[in-house]
């Protein structure tokens, strides 16, 4: 039996994969759209230092941690906080491309849920940006924190008034976080290892590393996992028996219930 229903699940796999020139054409075209989108919000110096002081006090009125924590941790020794650095400024967009490339090839199905999720949480986070420009703990003089990059290298960012390569007021949400964790999610969905919980290791350094380098506060990676609760609240993993083409022509193509009929016939 087991033997049996193997073609017919590899078969989904193939149809419900979508054609990788279109997916490498639409992920290019929104990271392109987002990074143009980003460069909008650049200018609101005075209003995103305002936003930064509001997070920072409001922060402290709850009770949370101080950032100020986790990064004496990191400064404990030049090669650990060099090293958060490091991660910060190489992980974060290769780490996502791989858990996609992966998907794609072994998970078809939960490639499309996942890319759909992404897209979803980076546009949110896009608005935010526009809506709610905020500069970094590591700009605001009043947090006390270092802006490790800049000390102790690698940096990404450059000098914030001549920067014209990313925005730095894009502070909330923390994409690296919100992104990291999704990574996580999709492996452990996607997975049937009895190790898979091991993936939230990933969003948890993340989460570490962006606090303990000061740029990014708490609330940033708090509202970052927010929005990917409530994108993967309304974005549902689909069936996996209903693949992509057979959702667009109304039902299962042809090939595909014939070797359902042939599975059925056999028990």
């Amino acid at each position: 039996m087991n033997a049996r229903t193997e073609p017919a699940q590899a078969g989904s796999d193939a149809i419900a994969r979508p054609p990788l020139v279109r997916e490498l054409l639409l992920v290019a075209g929104l990271f392109l759209v987002y990074k143009f989108g980003r460069q909008l919000a650049t200018g609101h110096t005075g209003e995103a230092f305002h936003n930064a002081h509001r997070v920072w006090d409001f922060e402290r009125a709850v009770h949370l941690p101080g950032e100020g924590a986790v990064q004496s941790l990191l400064l404990h020794g030049d090669g650990l906080v060099h090293l958060a650095n490091t991660y910060y400024a190489t992980v974060h967009f290769p780490a996502t491309a791989a858990f996609l490339v992966w998907l794609y090839l072994r998970r078809p199905v939960h490639y499309v849920w996942a890319r759909r999720v992404l897209a979803a949480v980076t546009a949110t986070a896009l608005v935010l940006h526009l809506l709610l420009p905020l500069a970094p703990p590591r700009l605001l003089a009043a947090t006390g924190l270092v802006d490790t990059a800049r000390v102790y290298g690698p940096s990404v960012y450059g000098d914030p008034a001549t920067d014209s390569l990313s925005n730095q007021f894009a502070a909330m949400p923390s994409l690296h976080f919100g992104w990291a964790l999704m990574v996580a999610v999709g492996l452990i969905v996607a997975t049937r290892s009895r190790w898979r919980w091991l993936w939230l290791a990933h969003p948890l350094l993340t989460l570490l590393v962006i606090v303990g380098t000061a740029n990014h506060y708490w609330l940033d990676a708090i509202v970052a996992a927010a929005l990917l609760g409530l994108a993967l609240a309304v974005i549902h993993l689909p069936d996996r028996t209903a693949t992509t083409a057979g959702r667009a022509q109304g039902g299962l193509v042809p090939a595909q219930r014939d070797e359902q009929a042939l599975v059925g016939a056999g028990r």
